[in-house]
């Protein structure tokens, strides 16, 4: 199983069969990289000019050849037991869902030949940035225990205690109460 640069387990044997699309693609599929940070690689965006920014990857997702991929998450459902993410305005409480690396885009912060899965091949371009969203519960199992992303998992009875608190602040925040109602009850 995949590492942390800590040595704690992130939950996949291999972080490119939980990513998503590429951070960098575009509608039209081109390549944002190569649009708007050409200095940063000029090699990398010349040869994407040449092809008109047309991602290189392209339909078939292989996603691990491309040198510049990063799939970052959304963030507003847990990918492990499906918990919804209950933000409340003006609030400061510590999110429920949380963003989980599985894959580390810093190749300088740790060793990637010792953390890379052996099945990655030589066409792996990486190390890449690769997030999921995961509750806070099963965050700390994941990282705690050897519970992966993919199981077959339900919301932790706290995690809906939690969600479901929120909800009901949500709504009585929300519920409508006219003026006189609320002079009636003042006065």
């Amino acid at each position: 199983m995949e590492r942390t640069p800590d040595g704690t387990p992130v939950g996949v044997d291999d972080p490119y069969a939980v990513a998503g699309v590429c951070d960098h693609l575009t509608d039209d599929g081109r390549c944002r990289f190569a649009l708007t940070r050409a200095s940063d690689d000029a090699d990398f965006s010349a040869e994407r000019r040449r092809d008109d920014y047309t991602c290189h990857v392209g339909a078939d997702g292989a996603w691990s050849a491309c040198p510049h991929y990063r799939s970052t998450t959304d963030g507003r459902e847990c990918r492990r037991c499906g918990l919804t993410e209950v933000r409340l305005a003006h609030e400061d409480a510590r999110p429920l869902v949380e963003e989980h690396h599985v894959s580390y885009g810093d190749a300088a912060s740790f060793d990637a030949a010792s953390s890379r899965d052996t099945a990655s091949g030589p066409d792996d371009a990486g190390p890449h940035e690769i997030t999921v969203s995961l509750c806070r519960w099963c965050h700390t199992k994941v990282h705690k225990s050897f519970a992966r992303i993919d199981d077959d998992a339900s919301p932790d009875p706290e995690a809906i205690a939690a969600r479901e608190s929120r909800r009901s602040k949500e709504a009585s925040e929300s519920a409508f109460e006219t003026a006189s109602e609320r002079f009636d009850r003042e006065g």
